[in-house]
């Protein structure tokens, strides 16, 4: 059993989570459900075009329609779509939200609806679950999706997420490496100062659940041969559990480096918000979406 299987089997075991999907006519979206329901891992309410929905359900995904954890919900568009999958988890009705066939912009639009949204006053990042291939535990990447150019007091919100997460599957007191081009504070380069600042802010308490080191190179963060090699020692050289990102760009990078030349498995999702948001995409796979229906189950305890 691999890492991410066993957070499936530890999302198993949460109490009768509903997730609510968002125009979730999608073969690959209705895929990842069929898998989840084929696991038990939650109940579905399927919200948008229900002749869409019906007409795959019936010619595809016969086995969801006699078993009661699926449930179809109709939406003339895919803002309706949008914002009654938010309202269904506003209410408490649903625990997680997730995105089918619409653009993010307009998930995310009813999320931060000031009526009937889900926001917190907390930053909303993105955060991946990387399963790599001869790597003992997970990787955490963050923030490949969400946040362009974030400042410290984001970059501290984005931490203070990606902790909450960690937390969830069961690591303790995650290692955070925020990630530069060297490991010296240079003024000129703000991945650095901003590295160091947030070490001051762990040490002070202002990040807690967390230990933080930085900044440091990918290499040292992640190899302890690599830091042994530079002189660097310490109970945290080549021990990340969490890879903070200076800007989406590295995110972005490193997420697909990580997908396509290791052929890491990965879950992911958004946090911040009331409730988690399996933001999917079309390039994912449906094992991909059911490791972030699992995490997102996970973290919505």
């Amino acid at each position: 059993m691999t890492i991410l299987d066993s957070l499936v089997g530890k999302a198993l075991r949460t109490e009768d989570p509903v997730v609510a999907i968002a125009s979730a006519a999608d073969r690959e979206v209705l895929e990842s459900v069929r898998l989840a329901v084929a696991k038990e891992m939650a109940s579905f309410m399927l919200i948008g075009d229900e002749e869409k929905l019906y007409k795959l359900l019936e010619t595809e995904f016969q086995s969801l329609l006699p078993t009661g954890k699926v449930t179809v919900h109709h939406a003339e568009n895919e803002t309706v779509a949008a914002a009654l999958s938010v309202k269904a988890v506003s209410d408490g009705r649903a625990h997680v939200l997730m995105k089918g066939d619409l653009a993010t912009s307009t998930i995310l639009k009813a999320v931060l609806n000031s009526e009937y949204g889900l926001r917190t006053g907390k930053i909303l990042s993105h955060v991946a679950a990387f399963e790599v291939p001869g790597y003992d535990r997970l990787l955490f990447v963050t923030d490949a999706a969400m946040n362009i150019a974030p400042d410290l007091e984001a970059k501290a919100q984005i931490v203070r997420n990606a902790v909450a997460m960690a937390h969830a599957c069961g690591v303790k007191r995650p290692i955070v490496s925020p990630l530069a081009a060297v490991e010296t504070i240079n003024s000129a380069m703000v991945s650095t100062t901003d590295a160091a600042s947030l070490v001051m802010m762990n040490q002070r308490g202002q990040i807690t659940g967390c230990l933080i080191d930085g900044p440091l190179a990918l290499d040292i963060a992640v190899s302890e041969r690599a830091a042994a090699q530079k002189g660097i020692t310490g109970d945290t050289a080549g021990k990340a559990d969490i890879l903070l990102v200076p800007a989406i760009e590295a995110g972005n990078i490193l997420y697909k480096s990580l997908m396509y030349f290791a052929n890491a498995k990965v879950g992911a999702v958004v946090q911040g918000a009331k409730a988690p948001i399996v933001l999917t995409s079309r390039a994912d796979s449906s094992n991909s979406k059911v490791y972030s229906l699992a995490l997102a189950i996970l973290a919505s305890q």
